[in-house]
């Protein structure tokens, strides 16, 4: 069934034939390039979603920050790659558990209550790594512990925060909402790591956490003023065997199962964040690290702003695997060069690329999973989307240490290629999905079940 243009995707999708007669050929141009715009509905259409989009923007343009300082001090305390590599198998276990659990909490709870609390707990945390900063000798262990504890709140919150979207927006806009969740996460992944860097080497660890403690105040003020999401009709109460049935659900979707795969296998070979401190060091210090971090951010930056197009692709799954293995490719580009700007502009490829990876996966799924099993559908995708990171940054770290930096970087962009092909021969489902079908089946889903439970009243 072919989806209608919306009022907030009419101006996205001029008839070239119509633009022909009643214009001039000079105006065409223009037309093309606001067609590759960034769609601004969603925020015009919804409040919620503003104050929502607002507060996290602030949020994690601080915790970006702390994300660079984080490892930093781990390397500086220890001297190794290897330690640094390691956080991400500290990470990984509470976040595996706990994103199961904030999944099913996501289905059963106010979604807004939820993002609010771990909020709160995630702003208790990093008070106390500023407290450890200011501390003569800093603990590495506490950094170790933080790092566990963000993990699990992370999971805890990101289900019921993925589940909102679909809340306050109707599903013609998702793509638009995951071009402008992307530029959020681009602009803070550029000015926070930047902004992390330079107060970092100007001022210490401490003022950096301090501005990220101080940045939650106000996520939390929004999230205050919004409006309470409470859980779908009928919702599952909170048990394993509710998690067992988003499993299930999982397991039965093969474009659902081929994002999963294809993220996890890009991130657990191409993601070399954990050797970005001793790459840092041989482009020129603390300084050069922000960059590094940040360089991703500008390439997944420039695709967001240009998004305008992904509204016209419908099979996701195909994009999906293309953008992955074009990470791939751009991975191996950066462990080849030999100077700080080269290695950059890779970087900042690779960044677009996984970009375009997300912006569709996450359409595949707001667009496809019906709003009972939302939350839980959310937990595991976190998994997946966390899972490759974490694991890669481990990986990384390891094969550094045995064959050097740059054999770990350029081998893990080769087996992401690799294995982003293997995956797609193994899913051909995964490659046909089209995005029209999807929507009308999550449609014809979220009806059977309302039928059945106004049946069962």
């Amino acid at each position: 069934m072919d989806e209608q243009p919306t009022h907030a995707t009419t101006h996205l999708t001029p008839d070239p034939v119509a633009a022909a007669e009643a214009t001039p050929q000079f105006e065409e141009r223009p037309r093309r390039f606001r067609a590759l715009a960034l769609d601004l509905g969603p925020l015009r259409f919804s409040r919620d979603y503003r104050l929502l989009y607002a507060g996290q923007t602030v949020s994690f343009f601080g915790s970006m920050m702390t994300f660079v300082v984080l490892p930093w001090q781990v390397y500086q305390l220890t001297g190794s790659s290897f330690a640094v590599g390691m956080m991400g198998v500290v990470e990984f276990v509470p976040i595996f558990l706990s994103a199961f659990v904030g999944g099913a909490l996501a289905d059963y709870f106010d979604r807004r209550r939820m993002v609010l609390l771990a909020e709160l707990a995630l702003a208790c945390g990093t008070g106390l790594l500023l407290l450890n900063s200011l501390a003569a000798q800093p603990r590495v262990w506490l950094l170790y512990v933080c790092a566990a504890l963000f993990a699990a709140l992370n999971g805890l919150q990101r289900p019921s925060l993925d589940a909102l979207m679909p809340r306050l927006v109707p599903p013609e806009m998702i793509p638009a909402v995951s071009a402008l969740n992307s530029l959020r996460w681009n602009v803070g992944m550029i000015a926070g790591p930047a902004a992390g860097g330079l107060l970092l080497a100007s001022y210490g660890p401490a003022t950096t956490y301090a501005v990220d403690f101080f940045s939650f105040a106000f996520s939390l003020a929004a999230l205050w003023l919004m409006r309470a999401v409470p859980p779908p009709a009928g919702a599952d109460r909170p048990s394993l065997r509710s998690v067992a049935e988003g499993l299930r659900y999982a397991r039965s979707r093969p474009e659902l199962l081929g994002t999963y795969l294809i993220d996890i296998n890009a991130m657990f070979f191409g993601m070399p964040m954990a050797l970005f401190p001793a790459i840092a060091k041989g482009f020129g210090g603390s300084a050069t690290l922000g960059l590094l971090y940040a360089a991703p951010a500008v390439g997944s930056l420039v695709a967001s702003l240009t998004s305008g197009w992904t509204h016209r692709v419908r099979r996701h799954g195909l994009a999906v695997a293309l953008a992955a293995a074009a990470w791939g490719a751009a991975i191996v580009g950066f462990g080849l060069a030999g100077s700080v700007w080269p290695a950059l502009a890779c970087l900042a490829l690779a960044g677009a690329a996984d970009m375009v990876s997300g912006m569709f996966r996450m359409t595949i799924w707001n667009q496809t999973i019906p709003d009972h099993l939302r939350g839980r559908l959310a937990g595991i995708e976190m998994v997946s989307y966390t899972t490759g990171p974490l694991l890669g940054n481990a990986e990384a770290g390891a094969a550094a240490g045995l064959f050097g930096v740059r054999a770990a970087v350029v081998s893990g962009g080769l087996l992401c290629i690799l294995g982003t092909g293997v995956l797609a021969l193994l899913l051909p489902a995964f490659l046909r999905y089209d995005g029209r079908a999807g929507l009308a089946r999550k449609r014809a889903e979220e009806e059977a079940r309302a039928q059945a439970l106004g049946q069962a009243d």
